[in-house]
């Protein structure tokens, strides 16, 4: 599809989910990042005096923050920062600590970041009756690279049907700055993170078996555990019929 078309579907989309739920506009997390960029562009062309973007730094880099201010500035999107250090630094004293392996004491803490900016969304969300637009792309959605009831923990994904190449495509169309769109795509989880390091696998190799079905055979085995591994990510808890 044309990339102008798509820009324009994507944005009737965004105004028909909205208030098809009788909301008023849309609230998103602003992470600096190429995906929620796109979004929050989006969001402020059809939503232009009720869309607001959430900046939440929970130990995050300052480059992230400083993008996502950049691109406010450039497409005139109201923003609230809402720092999260504190809060999470207070939950990891309180909750107990099972002294599990690093790994996944490293993976509790990312996703107890994702979770907290959850409960941000909604918080705003429901005090000016707006829905929480999320920024996953298909690439994220197939492998389930996200994590559940946090970044997943959204009202409409309007770019889940896109690869990571499209929504690049969709960028540059919509003019998001050159540093946003150029940097390694990274969820900010830690110092040094980035989405393909954390994946295992690049997105270009990704979007190509998603779109073709073609892969050498190890990196199709792979990408087929990851998606069967995390299926339970994408539907409703198991609900015993008796």
């Amino acid at each position: 599809m044309d990339t102008e078309l798509l820009a324009q579907k994507l944005a009737a989309w965004i105004k028909e989910k909205v208030l098809a739920a009788g909301c008023k506009g849309v609230v998103l997390g602003m992470s600096g990042g190429i995906d929620s960029s796109a979004l929050a562009v989006l969001c402020r062309q059809v939503f232009p005096r009720s869309t607001l973007g959430i900046i939440m730094p929970c130990h995050s880099i300052d480059e992230d923050k400083i993008h996502a201010d950049a691109l406010a500035r450039q497409f005139s999107i109201p923003t609230k920062t809402v720092v999260l250090d504190g809060i999470f630094d207070a939950l990891l004293q309180t909750l107990p600590d099972f002294k599990s392996d690093p790994s996944l004491s490293r993976l509790a803490q990312a996703n107890l970041k994702a979770r907290l900016r959850m409960v941000t969304l909604y918080y705003v969300a429901n005090q000016m009756q707006y829905l929480v637009a999320g920024s996953s792309n298909r690439s994220e959605i197939t492998i389930g690279y996200f994590t559940k009831h946090g970044d997943s923990g959204v009202d409409i994904m309007p770019l889940g049907n896109l690869v990571k190449r499209e929504v690049g495509e969709l960028a540059r169309f919509l003019k998001i700055p050159r540093e946003i769109i150029d940097k390694p795509p990274s969820a900010g989880l830690w110092e040094g993170q980035t989405d393909e390091g954390e994946m295992g696998l690049s997105y270009e190799s990704l979007d190509r078996y998603i779109l073709t079905g073609k892969a050498p055979q190890e990196l199709k085995s792979r990408i087929e555990v990851m998606k069967a591994a995390s299926a339970h990510k994408s539907m409703m808890p198991p609900v015993a019929q008796f």
